[in-house]
């Protein structure tokens, strides 16, 4: 065990984490030239489009040092702050972490949340300065601004190029030098920690653990300590480019298990792994569950695919265990499920995948966040969509999420970004210049007001370069009402929001307008009203199609138009009975590019 090195690479999102992994893999020839292509271990279609890592991978290495043999186990994790979650397992399985810092863009926010996430890990931290082969590198300013964050010495700064390769063996000798080696007891009962899954649709389900005590051999039966079920492993091995079978998997190590395993309800990642015959008492904690920030429904297009759709959801949490659902069930859209989502981004990523992994489409409802709304008994009720939401004549008062947002940008934007946070009901708590030119700001916000577009808006006023990282911190009590969307006095319960009473107005009237755009119009006029229960706050009428029925009447008398007219008024007064309005799938997508 004494040569086994377990780390993590942890940076924002676009600061070379994926490249810098390639080049550890190609310098310690764990990928032969012939296989190495970039971002080898972004195995996902869409990582590769979007240029973001989505899931965190586990890889082992090979490592001659000094005529001693290392084993290397790295873990690529991704930096977007809607996968923190991915961040949090990644580094609960190691001992040290690489800290990536763009030479050209200096320390950001989620290169601090990722960073103070490692510390209370006691992970050994090497920081590392990438890009600095960069034309606009600023290698200097952004090494104390590193010194700054870390407080560790200068020297141990690593100055590195993903992309050419500089550094890289420095890197490894920092690895293997500053990192402590697993603690463990190969004796103990066995004890290792599931921190991803992954679902094969020829072997079932494929479990990827790290042990901490103990040694796992192939065939010996085991047990899954949250659900007390008890397999045989059938397969064990440690993972590389692909899946190398093992006869023993020992303390310290990474690797995967194949035990049949059909149901994905079976295997919970942060569980323990553990003997069937001579279990552990001592189970491994410190593994929260995660907390979703976005409630969505997702329907299927076909009501016929409500049971494909559970199954795909199914897969889909093996290999996401932040996606969190229920199934609820929609007046306008039939069976879908409520989703919890750890942000914007993390939403379109899953709508994606179900998608092309599954071949599912789906209709996603208004994204609405969590509300505690407390009845005149004082009873709380749970609000995660606006048709849980309770009748006005009993409702006391509501409480919204609030977050502590952390913007770090350049000084010359500082002024539109405290607008647009002001503009979302923020508060200012506090503004630090971290250098002469860079500021942090912190902002006490709603989180309703930042599940829509608030981060690409911060992007667009920032020019790309302001970073957010958002925790949550309370809930506080606020002025919030549902807003309804009738089409013809019917309620279309998918397009209701729960929004301040303050920007009820504006919103009713920008839906109603957008509507009126998105609606195909049909033989009979249709009312497009939005309402707060049964005050009406604005209307749109999207007007009939008109068949010009006298088309066929050459000259004769006017009274034999006026019958063909008449009997029309009817037949469109009888058809707005009876006639359904189509909502096409832009429309419920609206909602969130109102502006």
């Amino acid at each position: 065990m004494q040569n086994i090195r377990n780390f993590c690479i942890i940076a924002h999102i676009d600061h070379g984490k994926s490249t810098l992994a390639d080049r550890l893999l190609e310098f310690t020839k764990t990928v032969s030239n012939r296989d190495m292509k970039a971002q080898v271990l972004d195995d996902m279609d869409l990582e590769k489009e979007k240029g973001i890592t989505i899931k965190s991978h586990a890889i082992q290495m090979d490592y001659v040092f000094e005529g001693q043999k290392y084993v290397l186990n790295l873990i690529d994790t991704p930096g977007h702050v809607d996968f923190s979650y991915e961040v949090s397992r990644s580094i609960a399985s190691c001992e040290g972490a690489l800290l990536i810092v763009d030479a050209s863009q200096g320390i950001q926010a989620q290169t601090i949340s990722n960073l103070y996430l490692a510390i209370a890990s006691n992970l050994t931290i090497i920081p590392v300065l990438n890009k600095i082969d960069l034309p606009h590198a600023m290698p200097e300013e952004v090494k104390d601004q590193i010194v700054d964050l870390t407080g560790c010495d200068r020297s141990e700064v690593i100055a590195a190029s993903g992309k050419e390769g500089k550094g890289i063996d420095l890197i490894l000798e920092a690895i293997i030098k500053r990192v402590p080696a697993p603690v463990g007891d190969k004796n103990k009962p066995l004890r290792a920690l599931i921190f991803d899954s992954v679902f094969n649709s020829f072997r079932g389900i494929e479990v990827i653990f790290r042990v901490y005590d103990g040694t796992i051999k192939k065939g010996e039966k085991i047990k899954f300590v949250a659900t007390g079920k008890e397999y045989g492993a059938d397969e064990i091995g440690i993972l590389r480019i692909g899946k190398e079978p093992r006869d023993t998997v020992e303390a310290g190590d990474v690797g995967y298990l194949i035990s049949g395993i059909k149901q994905a309800k079976e295997v919970k990642v942060g569980d323990t792994i553990t003997h069937a015959l001579n279990p552990t008492t001592d189970v491994i904690t410190g593994f929260e569950d995660v907390k979703p920030m976005v409630f969505a429904g997702l329907y299927p297009v076909e009501t016929s695919d409500f049971e494909n759709l559970r199954d795909a959801m199914e897969k889909l949490q093996l290999n996401d265990a932040s996606l969190v659902w229920e199934p609820e069930t929609s007046a306008a859209l039939g069976f879908g499920f409520r989703c919890g989502f750890l942000g914007m981004l993390h939403m379109e990523i899953i709508q994606e995948r179900l998608e092309r992994e599954f071949n599912q489409t789906v209709i996603t409802t208004v994204p609405s966040v969590q509300f505690y709304a407390y009845d005149t008994k004082g009873k709380k009720h749970i609000i995660n969509a606006p048709s849980d939401m309770l009748d006005p004549n009993i409702l006391d008062y509501i409480e919204e999420p609030f977050i502590k947002a952390q913007i770090i940008s350049k000084a010359e934007y500082i002024g539109p970004i405290i607008g647009l946070c002001m503009d979302k009901r923020g508060t200012l708590q506090s503004q630090n210049y971290l250098t002469t030119d860079r500021v942090e700001i912190i902002f006490h916000m709603p989180l309703a007001e930042m599940v829509f577009d608030f981060f690409d808006k911060l992007k667009t006023i920032s020019r790309g370069y302001a970073s957010l990282d958002y925790e949550l911190i309370e809930f506080r009590q606020s002025n919030m009402v549902r807003l309804d969307v009738m089409l013809n006095g019917e309620k279309v319960d998918a397009l209701s929001a729960i929004v301040h009473k303050d920007k009820a107005y504006a919103w009713g009237k920008r839906l109603c307008e957008k509507l009126k755009e998105l609606l195909t119009r049909q033989q009979f006029e249709i009312i497009i009203q939005a309402a707060i229960g049964a005050k009406i706050i604005s209307r749109e009428t999207l007007s009939a199609l008109r068949k010009d029925v006298t088309a066929k009447c050459y000259g004769g008398d006017i009274s034999r138009k006026r019958k063909l007219l008449e009997k029309q008024k009817e037949g469109k007064k009888r058809m707005r009975q009876v006639g359904n309005v189509e909502i096409p799938q832009e429309a419920f997508m609206a909602v969130l590019k109102l502006d």
